[in-house]
């Protein structure tokens, strides 16, 4: 099982906007019974395990910088991709992106090796790529 946490300003919006993205049910919200002092990380996150069985989780910034006692990054410096199987699939999660409140970027395109992408922000600002490959699924079509 893997997971990736997300550092967000506000774990009730970054929740609704995961929650309308990914289709699912709930907030995700879990942990309120743990409460942030002026040292320790409080407890609040949202949970959504995906298909696959990724944890996309959010987490307070604060909280996480408390728990990993470092200062966190301002710009994101990593991009978080998605692929699906087909251009239409990738073009129908980024329009539930854009309905889910994303910035949406430039418009997706097809690169000079056939990979069709598109970005966005969610409301923190960290980024992901929509990805379509034509050899997604198919392991003979190559690396």
């Amino acid at each position: 099982m893997h997971a990736t946490t997300l550092a967000v300003a506000d774990i009730e919006r970054s929740a609704a906007f995961y929650t309308a993205l990914f289709g699912i049910e709930g907030s995700g919200i879990i942990g309120t019974e743990y409460v942030a002092t002026d040292t320790a990380a409080g407890g609040t996150t949202a949970m959504f395990t995906l298909d696959d069985g990724l944890i996309v989780s959010v987490y307070g910034r604060d909280d996480m910088r408390k728990d990993a006692s470092v200062a966190l990054a301002t710009d994101p410096s990593t991009t978080i991709g998605h692929f699906e199987e087909s251009r239409e699939a990738a073009d129908a999660f980024l329009e539930r992106a854009r309905a889910a409140g994303a910035t949406m970027l430039e418009p997706p395109y097809t690169r000079p090796w056939g990979m069709y992408s598109g970005f966005f922000q969610d409301p923190d600002g960290h980024l992901w790529e929509v990805v379509a490959n034509p050899g997604l699924g198919d392991p003979a079509a190559g690396a």
